[in-house]
């Protein structure tokens, strides 16, 4: 009788990655600066609105009470290494997200996105869109094989972003966690490096016949920095892109 031997995964270096480092990225249309306590009155303007209940209803934290509780969070997730947390920083000077790296596995490379809160001003906008990119550039410049995305199965905008974004959709952890005291299944989505390569060619807008520039920046020149989005373009073509990316992964939505 001949045996078999038992199917193995294949090789892969096991050199760990680089934990990311608190720096500034420059984008055309947004800047992530290292959260610190300074963001917490435009963040909190931002995310503590009207709409208030719906920016934070899938949020492990918020909404809270008053701007006090608010800086002190604030001033609190400036000092994680894990997660480490980012404000998005729109064209006037102003705070109006937050997002963070988490669940950070150096060995096995793979990282998480989390935390994502976009404010009313951010929401549905461009820069909304290019804070995942400068952070899905950064994480596979490093190394890093596989980029988590995870929401509450029940947050259909969630879903819907990651895969527009370009994540896979893996399944569900069924009871995953008690979050405010409320059951929460967790939805699972990843993006790997070697898919990549094409997921960027699909956000990175230039210039016809421009070639994209990289942007990550220190915090001393972050403003001298260049940026993949091309400043400038017009809201006709920015439409289009948004179009095109939505064709682009309207067959992966169908997978939920």
């Amino acid at each position: 009788m001949t045996s078999h031997p038992a199917p193995i995964g294949p090789p892969v270096d096991s050199t760990p990655a680089p934990r990311p480092e608190r720096r500034v990225f420059e984008g055309a249309h947004i800047r992530l600066e290292p959260l610190t306590s300074a963001h917490a009155r435009d963040l909190y303007e931002a995310t503590h609105g009207k709409d208030r209940e719906s920016i934070w209803r899938y949020l492990f934290t918020g909404p809270y009470a008053d701007f006090a509780s608010f800086e002190a969070w604030c001033a609190k997730a400036a000092q994680s290494v894990d997660p480490v947390a980012w404000a998005v920083i729109d064209k006037s000077g102003k705070a109006v997200g937050a997002l963070t790296l988490m669940r950070i596995d150096p060995p096995n490379r793979v990282i998480e996105v989390g935390g994502i809160t976009y404010g009313t001003p951010l929401q549905r906008t461009t820069g909304s869109t290019e804070a995942i990119y400068l952070l899905a550039r950064y994480i596979f410049d490093l190394g890093y094989r596989r980029f988590e995305w995870k929401c509450n199965d029940l947050n259909a905008p969630s879903k819907h972003a990651a895969l527009r974004l370009g994540f896979s959709y893996e399944g569900v952890f069924r009871q995953h966690m008690i979050v405010k005291g409320r059951n929460r299944d967790t939805a699972w989505f990843a993006m790997l490096d070697g898919e990549w390569p094409k997921r960027r060619a699909a956000f990175e807008i230039s210039r016809p016949g421009a070639r994209p520039k990289t942007s990550i920046a220190t915090e001393s020149s972050a403003r001298a920095s260049a940026s993949s989005w091309a400043p400038g373009a017009s809201d006709d073509s920015q439409a289009r892109e948004r179009r095109r990316l939505r064709r682009a992964w309207r067959l992966a939505a169908r997978r939920l």
